[in-house]
């Protein structure tokens, strides 16, 4: 069997086990959901040991500290992975919900309905964790998935994704609702991306160039985000104690990630006060500064910031900053470099943070906290399929309802159009 044709024979079983997925009952979605949360848990020495296969894969290919940080199981992150599935199979069964229904003058009701969009494709690099997070909220929502992880994940995700069939077989569920693409050569993604007729959605998580690639290749609707150039803005009004740990926290608690900081703007009044402060700190933590001219007449051990760096996603410990005149110049440079991510303000002025919040369009929009609470886990959403910046069909972070769609239902009494 070719390749090609081995794609098109997984996609199509999966096309054919979605009819199944869209009519489980909520009862054994949720059961299955808990069941596999329990077995992750209780097999969780296994895992790892895949997992540790794919590491050294990877610390042999010379991947970077931040690409191998992704690629880990660590005890916490399946712990996450446990608590995300318990959460999403506890959430309400979306499919069938309605959600509005009005009265025409003829007496007819129109209404509209929640239900799956059917067969998803996800397409990803490092993370093992999205492949049960896909899963998980695929199956919730009474969609099948195709999964096509990245190479230095293979040993992970096979055994992540063997453990979801051996549960749904248990249920007596169609094993093919969850498919993997065994392959990583990326011929099978291009071949993927041309099954309109039986993948109703493409999600492609990982580095811009994968997510360029799949959009320029795709003849599937594509929700995508290219990259993370997350600001954070201190205000002339800012609590300096508080805008220094969420600019620590947003830069260096994982700075390897999409909703991590990349760029500081800081109101000129409060610059001279603050920069030094955060300086120190964020020395501390290993993290270098590239500032703006009046950033460096502040702080002089900065390295002189480029235009490339007003652009840049480092996903490491290296951080732009700038100072700004107006909280309109910090709006007009987000608007300019940012990447419809999350962007961030701190302030203790109510006007202030409502302007912020009205207009800045990036789809998280944050007051007071860390970028990096912008997370489907953190919002509550049990985990996240993916962070979407394309504003059609879902934006930010999208959870079990983003992987549905809804259709228009009439009730009538025998209402003719005349």
């Amino acid at each position: 069997m070719s390749m090609k044709e081995e794609v098109i024979s997984l996609v199509e079983a999966t096309h054919q086990a979605a009819a199944e997925a869209a009519k489980m009952s909520m009862t054994i979605k949720s059961h299955i959901l808990t069941e596999v949360s329990l077995r992750i848990k209780n097999e969780k020495e296994s895992l790892q040991q895949e997992n540790l296969k794919d590491i050294h894969s990877g610390e042999i290919k010379g991947l970077s500290p931040a690409m191998i940080d992704r690629l880990t199981l660590s005890d916490k992150v399946i712990s996450q992975m446990v608590e995300g599935l318990e959460e999403i199979a506890a959430f309400p069964d979306p499919v069938g919900e309605i959600t509005g229904m009005w009265v025409r003058p003829n007496g007819m009701r129109v209404g509209k309905m929640r239900i799956p969009l059917g067969v998803i494709g996800i397409i990803y690099e490092s993370r093992p964790n999205v492949t049960a997070d896909a899963a998980a909220l695929c199956l919730k929502a009474g969609n099948a998935v195709v999964l096509r992880g990245g190479s230095e994940a293979i040993n992970s995700n096979l055994a992540i994704v063997k453990l979801f069939k051996s549960v749904l077989n248990e249920f007596g569920v169609n094993p093919n609702i969850v498919n993997l693409l065994p392959t990583t050569d990326r011929e099978a993604i291009l071949h993927i991306l041309k099954l309109e007729e039986l993948i109703d959605l493409i999600i492609p998580r990982g580095g811009e160039e994968l997510i360029r690639f799949v959009s320029e290749n795709s003849r599937i609707p594509v929700i995508k985000h290219y990259k993370g150039v997350c600001h954070l803005y201190v205000d002339q009004f800012a609590d300096v104690d508080m805008a220094i740990k969420i600019a620590v926290n947003s830069k260096a608690q994982r700075p390897g990630v999409c909703n991590a900081l990349e760029t500081l703007l800081v109101h000129k009044e409060l610059a001279p006060k603050f920069l030094p402060k955060v300086s120190l700190e964020l020395n501390k933590v290993g993290v270098a500064l590239r500032g703006c001219d009046i950033s460096r007449t502040i702080v002089p051990e900065m390295d002189m910031a480029t235009e490339d760096d007003w652009h840049a996603e480092y996903l490491d410990l290296i951080l732009a900053v700038k100072v700004v005149d107006s909280m309109d110049n910090a709006i007009k440079h987000i608007a300019q470099y940012g990447s419809l991510h999350t962007d961030a303000i701190v302030t203790r002025d109510y006007a202030a943070s409502q302007q912020f919040l009205k207009e800045v369009n990036s789809s998280t929009v944050v007051v007071n906290a860390s970028t990096r609470m912008s997370d489907g886990y953190v919002f509550g959403l049990g985990a996240e399929i993916g962070i979407s910046t394309t504003k059609i069909h879902a934006y930010g972070p999208m959870g079990v309802k983003d992987l549905t769609t809804t259709k228009f239902i009439v009730l009538g009494d025998g209402q003719i159009r005349e």
